[in-house]
């Protein structure tokens, strides 16, 4: 350590070992890391000087926006960390047309905090403490997620350093093939500096929480997949699937996008028709207390987990069944299906680098120690078979078989073709593919 060069930036721009602020500094939420450095850049140019200083180095490189990355490359051993927590700004550009910027290493809660003042949200995740930079080049599947679609579908334009350190604006007539793989596929394309989004108008949202009895044929899921595909595209669900004494449990949160109080109860309703409802809880609450300031934490390597997904259509009797076989499997992994379609469908597949435009469903399994990833694969096998594609974000192995399965066909190797143009060195450290 006493002999690295350190870059030319202010001192409380660069953190070591030893520093105080290391500690906070040097894990990701699912992993733990001893970087050689951290680097706090305050701006585009700073960026691009800490990008530059750390090739230089030769080292490992890692940029870091929240910390949530399910597979931990926000950070390193004996590398440099690019922290881009300082680029949080929220602006609203334009009330009328409701565009806002939004710095890359702000987080959704303060995205939330920010906009709902004004009466307006981005659909983004579920956790107030992900960073905006993962989510938004990955896709972001949101609490609004049918209504609104991706937060990729809202993205005009988006700030970027590319490895060699130039600054970039890219947009429909700027750089559009750059502009394009940043919605979707933009890790390891450029380090995203700030984007700016379409919010939607929106006041209280309704919620429902619900316990509901799964069977372990799956009939359940299936009567819920037909509930969803029908459903006002202002509803959209997310649940948790676990053992519950001989039988299963689904814990379901519900949304309805501006609801009223009517609209609400015929959400509660509507899970009558899905299975016996153990327990329930209606309220309309503001969007921000869905992705809450209680959220933002340090993140230290305390969740040490493995973490995979697929994406389904309509969930058929052996979909259902596959998915049952999952949770009843000894592992004990964790399974989370989110609805999908509405708003997210209506965008032609190569409009953007996320190419997944016709599932309902994503399931997403996650086991945690002391079972590992060889526990995982082997819950999720018969299940992997099933799966129509995967979402990059919900990937904690990546490599070549899950780039293909996120990115197929002329997707896949049109980022391949973009990142050999943009990063032909692969300093930014994009999938190995």
């Amino acid at each position: 350590m006493t002999d690295l060069v350190l870059p030319d930036l202010a001192r409380d721009r660069l953190v070591l070992p030893g520093d105080p602020r290391y500690a906070a500094l040097r894990s990701t939420y699912t992993t733990r890391h001893s970087p050689a450095l951290v680097l706090l850049p305050h701006d585009a140019r700073e960026v691009a000087t800490a990008l530059e200083h750390a090739r230089s180095t030769g080292l490992a490189i890692s940029v870091r926006s929240g910390g949530h990355g399910l597979s931990g490359r926000s950070s390193n051993d004996g590398g440099v960390v690019i922290d881009l927590s300082r680029l949080n700004e929220v602006t609203v550009l334009d009330r009328a047309s409701r565009l806002v910027r939004v710095g890359a290493g702000a987080r959704w809660a303060e995205v939330a905090g920010a906009l709902a003042p004004v009466g307006l949200a981005i659909s983004a995740g579920d956790h107030g403490n992900v960073g905006v930079g993962g989510l938004a080049t990955g896709g972001g599947v949101g609490w609004l997620v049918r209504s609104y679609g991706l937060t990729v579908d809202h993205v005009r334009a988006v700030d970027v350093v590319l490895a060699d350190g130039s600054l970039v604006r890219a947009d429909a007539d700027h750089e559009p093939d750059l502009y394009w793989a940043m919605r979707g596929g933009g890790q390891g394309m450029a380090v995203a500096l700030a984007f700016e989004i379409e919010a939607v108008e929106l006041g209280h949202v309704g919620v429902a929480q619900v316990v509901v009895e799964a069977d372990r044929g799956g009939a359940m899921l299936s009567r819920w997949s037909e509930v969803m595909a029908a459903a006002p595209r202002s509803w959209s669900t997310a649940m948790f699937l676990a053992p519950h004494g001989r039988s299963f449990a689904a814990q379901v949160t519900a949304v309805v996008a501006d609801a009223d109080e009517a609209e609400l109860l015929g959400l509660g309703q509507a899970f009558q028709d899905v299975g016996q409802v153990l327990a329930q809880q209606l309220s309309m609450v503001p969007y921000p207390a869905l992705v809450p300031a209680a959220h933002l934490h340090v993140n230290l390597g305390q969740q040490p987990s493995h973490t995979t997904n697929g994406l389904f259509g309509r969930l058929d009797a052996r979909a259902s069944r596959s998915l049952m076989d999952v949770v009843a499997h000894p592992a004990q992994p964790l399974l989370q299906l989110r609805s999908l379609g509405g708003a997210v469908n209506d965008v032609a597949p190569d409009a953007t680098a996320y190419a997944h435009r016709h599932q309902e469903v994503l399931a997403t399994v996650t086991t945690f120690p002391p079972s590992g990833r060889r526990h995982l694969d082997a819950a999720w096998s018969e299940a992997a078979d099933l799966a129509d594609g995967a979402y990059t974000n919900f990937e904690s192995e990546p490599g070549p078989r899950a780039h293909d399965r996120a990115f197929p066909g002329g997707t896949g190797r049109r980022l391949r073709d973009l990142r050999a143009r943009f990063d032909p060195e692969c300093v930014l450290g994009g999938d190995p593919v």
